[in-house]
């Protein structure tokens, strides 16, 4: 009982910031993203008789603590949805994302290792299915399932039995750049579960982002549907910013924002005032990802190199959904 999976990160042109359930990972709010062909997690995955405990390796490393704990809770609900609750795995995942650090790590991380562990157990489940089960090992991981251009439905029932991700457009539809740019590969100090649950508890903006969601989504589809760059930059960089506001007016206020965080929003805006289209978006982390089309790219990385305190650039294209190797 041997399978191994690949899966991509993920970016949230629409954040997903907030969860109506802590334990079933259900969220307060629609998000759409597109996922990456340049960051990705590959995971083994083996069901073996004579473990008794699950053993999980993350790029060579045997985890255990929190971070093994959040892994075999995940292979626990596998077990149970395949009627095997006695058998262990043995997990080798290698990530090829800055873990914690603002990109999505979790994102393929869970995708790859729901659909490794899901195939290795015997579990037939459709895609639907496997982004529902995904969604409870890391929210935005469920989007990570398909290529493309992605949304994360919320759903009304209790059970999250219609909160999962469904493909918008296919990653051919459309040749759109994402720059990735790293500021740091350090783990955050706040992680993102910890910073949603205290602005949604606290900071007396998020109500009116998350009222704001609705028209945003129905925007941006437009806008992807037509291949408006324009448009889908404007609403990325306006629902980023709005949410990132929402962490300001929490109690305590935290950001995930460093000083070259906002250099490169300036550089950004800069580009577009010297007629140079880009757009920014950041998630949980001080990281930034620019938003371009293919003939600025060569301007757009030169810039970005650039700027004091950027230690490397990746450029991705739209990425494919989990496949098997």
């Amino acid at each position: 009982m041997k399978a191994t999976a690949k899966a991509h990160t993920n970016i949230a042109l629409i954040k997903y910031w907030g969860k109506r359930d802590e334990s079933l990972i259900l969220p307060m709010n629609n998000s759409l993203s597109l996922t990456l062909d340049g960051f990705y997690t590959t995971t083994t995955a083996e069901f073996r008789e004579d473990l008794t405990a699950d053993r999980f390796h993350l790029n060579d490393r045997l985890v255990d603590g929190t971070e093994y704990q959040r892994v075999t809770a995940f292979l626990d609900r596998i077990r149970r949805a395949a009627g095997r609750p006695d058998v262990f795995a043995d997990i080798h995942s290698t990530n090829h994302v800055p873990t914690a650090a603002g990109f999505a790590s979790s994102a393929s991380g869970f995708a790859a290792l729901a659909a490794a562990a899901a195939k290795a157990i015997g579990l037939q489940v459709t895609d639907p299915e496997l982004s529902m089960l995904t969604r409870q090992g890391s929210g935005s991981a469920c989007r990570s399932i398909y290529g493309g251009f992605v949304e994360w439905e919320k759903g009304t029932k209790a059970d999250g039995s219609d909160s999962y991700a469904v493909p918008i457009a296919p990653k051919d539809h459309w040749d759109l750049r994402v720059a990735a740019v790293v500021l740091s590969s350090s783990e955050k100090k706040i992680l993102s579960r910890e910073g949603m649950k205290r602005t949604v508890e606290t900071s007396p903006f998020y109500p009116a982002w998350v009222d704001n969601i609705p028209d945003d989504l129905a925007a941006i589809k437009q806008g992807i549907s037509q291949k408006d760059f324009e448009k889908v930059g404007e609403i990325a960089e306006a629902n980023c910013l709005r949410m990132h506001a929402t962490t300001l007016a929490a109690s305590p206020p935290f950001s995930y924002w460093h000083s070259t965080t906002m250099a490169i929003m300036q550089a950004v805006q800069d580009l577009r005032v010297s007629g140079v289209p880009a757009f920014f978006t950041i998630d949980a982390g001080p990281n930034v990802k620019v938003l371009y089309l293919p003939e600025q790219e060569k301007i757009i990385r030169n810039t970005l190199q650039e700027i004091p305190g950027v230690h490397d650039v990746t450029v991705s294209r739209p990425g494919e959904g989990v496949s098997y190797i």
